[in-house]
């Protein structure tokens, strides 16, 4: 085998968690696979065979090529259209998940994305570094330029921001889960406002991402009685309701007269509903449920 099988090889071996942590970086799927590729590029221009942790060294990389990306975005995506949700994983429900995709949705739900956007890039990267991946201050220090203390200070921000947004974790029962967004269906295709609310946590929160259509639709609504009424009147009569998995929570993927509509993830905590995020561009919807809709 040639250097560059070997390295090829190697990288291969470290792509799934290369691209984990570039999703968490990014919030965005398409985004992350660039990253990683871009990370590639670099790598096999490099003296590979120096490295001594190479598994870290990769991870170095691709979060420095993140962060630039982050930071290249010269409008941010919540100013052009009220409210971005990050692309969400979607699953079939009951299909083995390939181990790629469970590392990249494991612990982090489109609620806890939402809030990712939030920080500065700086902010960012040494949380997902630090916290959810554990690579030392020291490393975190060198890639945005600061002293040690000052990376940790960084992390201690993002985290106070995290807890602050009070994110708060689906029910373990995916079953449970799928058995209370199905009545949530049924109740809002059925005008049934009183078994809406009855599944809504009184602080439920919607956000919708319509991207550039609807300009004038309400991107955040919060309270179980206002985001019932704005479930009954976005309810399609025509509108097919695709059950699949939205970053390892129970969702559903809307299609109308066979076309992508929408995406829906649903946070499901002690039997209610407390976070809906959804996706209402069709364009962008037929992009990230595509290969769903087509293994069906």
């Amino acid at each position: 085998m040639d250097e560059n099988d070997w390295l090829a090889d190697r990288f291969e071996e470290h792509r799934s968690r290369l691209r984990a942590v570039a999703y968490r970086m990014l919030g965005s799927l398409s985004e992350a696979d660039d990253a990683v590729q871009d990370t590639w590029l670099r790598v096999s221009r490099a003296r590979a065979n120096e490295v001594e942790n190479f598994g870290g060294w990769l991870t170095t990389i691709v979060a420095r090529v993140s962060l630039n990306m982050l930071r290249s975005r010269n409008v941010r995506r919540e100013e052009a259209h009220g409210v971005h949700l990050p692309d969400p994983l979607i699953t079939l429900e009951g299909a083995r998940q390939p181990d790629e995709e469970a590392q990249l949705a494991d612990s982090v739900g489109l609620a806890l994305l939402v809030v990712l956007d939030s920080l500065t890039p700086a902010e960012r990267l040494a949380f997902v570094l630090h916290d959810m991946f554990d690579l030392p201050f020291e490393d975190i220090a060198r890639m945005v330029g600061r002293s040690p203390e000052a990376a940790r200070q960084l992390a201690s921000r993002a985290r106070r921001r995290v807890k602050g947004a009070e994110v708060r974790a689906p029910d373990p029962d995916l079953v449970r889960q799928r058995e209370v967004v199905d009545a949530f269906y049924r109740a809002a295709r059925g005008g049934d406002l009183e078994s809406l609310i009855a599944l809504l946590d009184p602080e439920v929160v919607l956000r919708s991402d319509f991207g550039t259509r609807r300009p004038d639709a309400p991107r955040v609504v919060r309270g179980a009685a206002a985001v019932a009424q704005q479930s009954l009147r976005g309810a399609l009569p025509t509108a097919e309701i695709h059950p699949v998995l939205v970053n390892w929570a129970a969702g559903a993927v809307i299609t109308v007269g066979g076309r992508p509509f929408a995406v829906m993830g649903f946070t499901v905590t002690g039997g209610k509903i407390v976070e809906i995020d959804a996706i209402a561009d069709p364009g962008r919807v037929a992009r990230i449920a595509a290969a769903v809709l087509a293994g069906e």
